[in-house]
């Protein structure tokens, strides 16, 4: 026996020793998935038991290095319990922006003390972050952001405001792109970490079409913050955000949406045994998760040998958000007019048209289906005039 079949059916034991039941059904609703920081309660004991058991090993986390909280799993050990958690449907013992995108970018841009702090941190779940990227004036072009820091000697005075900001009034700190020098668009950006507790930092619920408020304005009031706390260099932070990017729309493509990207057939075999057409639509969705899903560790794999190219995150975030936004199309399709209840306890509060309603934003956040189109006929089809 190899070593990673050993390691497959270690791995396969312990799975099924140390993950609840009611952690392999699928998520219902906000509280059955754990975002961590200061103020985070467990949902129910099953939960806690799982996030503690995951996290004791490090698996949170499992191929990060051990010394920064990590698992220190090699790629194909990662991989392997990536499968087996799928193997049995178990949720993610701990969603976090900073297991996403945060942490990537602290492995390869942070300080040695900023990485044996902030990391092991990140991997616990004791801080949860959010992203201060988009402002009202800068969406997808970012790099025209006017918040700004002051430099004071020791520390910077921030002003401005972020819009989008997903979760920022449950976080704890936030990682922020501010522009700390306004003679160069590019080269003079910096990238922060602070604390949302700082006075001066206020935030407001943005309420959304699905009746939810995930997203909010945030702002800043002369916002004091320690020269310590920037990731790489002043006035580089550019090369940070966008390292920081392909991150999140590799989450959003398939991490974020990863409990989506699965076979519909199944779920919905009765109606579809009834319903011709909109079972040739299932099968014919089902088909594009599985190309989907090959194209994604093929992408991956390639990217963590350093064989990746640089859009390859574009191209998965177009394709996962549009195949995110026509599953739950085909989830209300296949429901009916029960699906489009708003507020009964037998819909879950109306669950189903809520996020197909959520899911529209998804062709919009962490850049447009039309920008990662553009991107990807440029940089990766080398189309004239692009």
């Amino acid at each position: 026996m190899s070593d990673l079949e050993s390691f497959r059916q270690e791995t396969r034991a312990w799975l099924e020793a140390n993950c609840p039941p009611e952690m392999r059904e699928p998520v219902r609703d906000e509280g059955d998935i754990y975002w961590g920081g200061r103020n985070a309660k467990f949902k129910n004991e099953a939960q806690q038991k799982w996030f503690e058991a995951m996290a004791a090993r490090g698996w949170t986390v499992a191929d990060w290095p051990k010394e920064y909280g990590g698992g220190g799993l090699s790629a194909p050990e990662a991989k392997i319990l990536r499968e087996e958690m799928a193997r049995i449907k178990a949720r993610a013992p701990l969603n976090s922006f900073g297991i996403w995108m945060l942490g990537p970018a602290l492995l390869r841009y942070g300080s040695e003390a900023q990485k044996r702090e902030l990391l092991p941190e990140i991997a616990q779940g004791k801080i949860r972050w959010c992203q201060g990227y988009s402002e009202p004036g800068s969406g997808s072009d970012l790099v025209s952001l006017q918040t700004f820091g002051e430099d004071k000697g020791d520390h910077w005075v921030v002003n401005g405001q972020k819009i989008w900001t997903s979760y920022a009034d449950k976080a704890d700190w936030i990682f922020c792109l501010v522009r700390t020098d306004k003679a160069n668009k590019y080269q003079g950006i910096s990238f922060l970490l602070f604390d949302m507790a700082s006075p001066g930092v206020s935030t407001k619920p943005i309420l959304l079409i699905s009746g939810n408020s995930p997203f909010c304005e945030t702002f800043f009031d002369n916002v004091k913050v320690p020269k310590n706390q920037i990731v790489g260099e002043v006035n580089r932070g550019w090369d940070v955000a966008k390292y920081l990017l392909g991150h999140e729309r590799e989450m959003i493509s398939g991490g974020g949406l990863g409990t989506g990207m699965m076979s519909i057939g199944k779920q919905f075999s009765t109606v579809a045994a009834e319903e011709p057409v909109l079972r040739a639509d299932f099968a014919d969705f089902d088909v594009e998760v599985m190309a989907f899903r090959a194209m994604s560790e093929k992408f991956m794999d390639e990217m963590k040998a350093g064989k990746g190219h640089p859009a390859q995150p574009n191209m998965m975030k177009y394709v996962g958000t549009e195949l995110n936004k026509r599953r739950h199309e085909l989830i209300m399709s296949a429901g009916g007019s029960a699906a489009l209840e708003w507020d009964s306890e037998e819909s879950g509060g109306g669950g189903k048209a809520r996020t197909w309603l959520r899911t529209k934003a998804n062709s919009i956040e962490g850049g447009t289906s039309e920008v990662m189109l553009g991107v990807v006929a440029k940089r990766i089809l080398d189309l004239p005039g692009a």
